[in-house]
């Protein structure tokens, strides 16, 4: 996740966003340093910034515009965050605060998946 202005496009903030991403670690030997996939809406949706996100090794899932939903991933991630009622109308002027609890809403939103994956 990260934290841009309000009129900011947000197809400018693909790319640093996938070199943002630290190493996976796991299993023994070299750590991957990629994903195996990207998924992202439709406002994503161009020729150009999937072949980037390919030329990085990753494999981008991308709806395409005018078509059904795609996975539906990325809607579920936002409606989850606006579970969030300081996140869903953000009152902090300072940014800084924000991204804080913007990372404490993701961090426990994962933490829910996985206890819920391992009761399975």
């Amino acid at each position: 996740m990260s934290l841009t202005g309000g009129q900011r496009n947000d197809i400018t903030q693909l790319m640093p966003l996938i070199a943002a991403i630290p190493p996976v670690r796991g299993r023994r030997g070299r750590p991957r340093q990629r994903p195996g996939r990207v998924y992202a809406d439709r406002g994503y949706d161009h020729d150009k910034y999937r072949r980037q996100v390919r030329d990085k090794g990753i494999t981008p899932v991308i709806a395409r515009r005018g078509t059904g939903h795609g996975s539906g991933l990325v809607e579920q991630s936002i409606a989850l965050l606006h579970w969030f009622r300081r996140l869903r109308i953000r009152w902090e002027i300072r940014d800084d605060i924000h991204e804080a609890f913007l990372s404490l809403a993701c961090s426990i939103i994962c933490w829910r998946r996985l206890t819920n994956l391992s009761l399975c």
